[in-house]
């Protein structure tokens, strides 16, 4: 039986199904971009990490003026089918290109970084239309289902997406991904729903939505504990596939299973999380997810003995951080959710995402830096017991009290 939210909102289930299969898309692409550099132009490292870089890049320059633009424009759905529509065809130009010979770096490059510009304004649209299309009171459950699919996403779309970079060669996988970008579009343009007007220009500058975070503890309490995690989690995760096939002698199709365990943590986690929150309040399922996340990583660089108490060790790890990281990502939005107003929520988003994923470059570089000098494994131990310093942030903050969501703020 569907939940209610599916079967008694005609607007949030179109939002739904189309954000649905773009996510499965998407996932397939993370597979199939990379191998279609290796395969197609015979990438280096150094290629490599330009790619990943190029796509990164958007998040930090453009962040805060798309949050801004996407606020005064208003009209935030007709953003979200613009770049699906425009991401659809940036991805449909590599197999294209790849069919006629004229697959370059020049055109790999130009896409990751369009693509990823087009991404960051239809995120900062995308959180503020969720409100749109959802009542206040269902926020903790819509957010589940959202999450819950990317969760499916992530266990379905490794393999199908490697599944078909073999069946049909990487670039011409990525016409999948440029298909979900078009089944996105569709389903929001049958989306009938009256948004708030545009904010006039002289509500607020660039730096409005930081200013609006700096002032608000519970948010920047947000930010400050997730934006530790991340900076930290991505020193852990630049080196974890390096430790695990190298140190601990992990195959790689047996690593392929455990990250797969991690993925099914994600589904459980995204099942559980709504219970949790009525038993124990948003808040504190929020905090609970933050310690969750990184905590059970602390197995990887404790592994030894036996190769099965090793894989075991791994599996156990990976299921327990999919757990939490779902706990996390549901009541974080929530959270945002709730306690933004209607008239900020793209400009406090931009803010958000310019710190949050601003730390991850970052984080792959201390990584390496850090695994080059003093070992991978040190490396790994300084990474997951530093991620559990953002909790020094969460727990003195008003968040822990939250147990659900106040009245609409002004």
């Amino acid at each position: 039986m569907l939940p209610p939210i599916l079967r008694e909102n005609a607007n949030f289930r179109r939002y739904f199904i189309g954000q649905s299969v773009s996510l499965l898309g998407d996932q397939v692409t993370l597979i199939a971009l990379p191998l279609t550099a290796v395969l197609a132009l015979d990438a280096t490292p150094g290629q490599m990490g330009a790619l990943l870089t190029a796509a990164l890049v958007p998040n930090l320059i453009f962040s805060l003026h798309a949050g801004v633009w996407v606020d005064r424009r208003g009209r935030r759905r007709e953003v979200m089918i613009a770049t699906d529509v425009g991401r659809g065809l940036l991805i449909a130009a590599i197999p294209v290109a790849y069919a006629t010979g004229d697959l370059t770096w020049a055109l790999l490059y130009a896409v990751a970084f369009l693509t990823g510009v087009l991404s960051v304004f239809f995120y900062v649209a995308y959180g503020a239309f969720f409100q749109v299309v959802v009542p206040r009171e269902d926020y903790v459950s819509a957010n589940s289902l959202i999450h819950g699919s990317r969760a499916f996403s992530f266990l379905a779309g490794n393999s199908l997406g490697g599944a078909l970079v073999q069946l049909l060669r990487g670039p011409y996988a990525l016409a999948l991904d440029a298909l979900s970008y078009a089944w996105s579009a569709f389903f929001l343009g049958r989306i009938d729903a009256e948004e708030p007007p545009g904010v006039p220009h002289e509500s607020g500058g660039l730096l409005s939505g930081v200013h609006w975070i700096r002032e608000n503890a519970v948010i920047r309490a947000e930010l400050l504990g997730v934006a530790t995690l991340n900076l930290f989690n991505f020193i852990f995760f630049a080196l974890f596939l390096l430790y695990a096939t190298r140190s601990l002698v992990v195959r790689p199709a047996t690593l392929g299973i455990v990250l797969g365990a991690g993925s099914v943590g994600t589904v459980g986690g995204s099942f559980v999380a709504g219970r949790i929150a009525r038993r124990i309040g948003i808040g504190r399922t929020f905090v609970l997810g933050c310690f969750l996340f990184p905590a059970p990583l602390i197995l990887v660089p404790a592994a030894g003995g036996p190769y099965w108490l090793v894989l075991l060790l791994l599996f156990a790890a990976e299921f327990g951080s999919g757990v939490g990281l779902m706990l996390l990502d549901i009541m974080a939005g929530t959270i945002s959710a709730g306690a933004v107003p209607a008239p900020l929520r793209s400009r406090v988003s931009g803010a958000f995402m310019v710190v949050n994923n601003g730390v991850r470059p970052v984080g792959t570089t201390l990584g390496g830096i850090l695994g080059s000098t003093i070992g991978v494994r040190p490396t790994l131990w300084i990474a997951t017991v530093g991620s559990l310093l953002g909790l020094a942030f969460l727990l003195p903050s008003p968040i822990p009290s939250i147990h659900e969501l106040p009245p609409e703020p002004a």
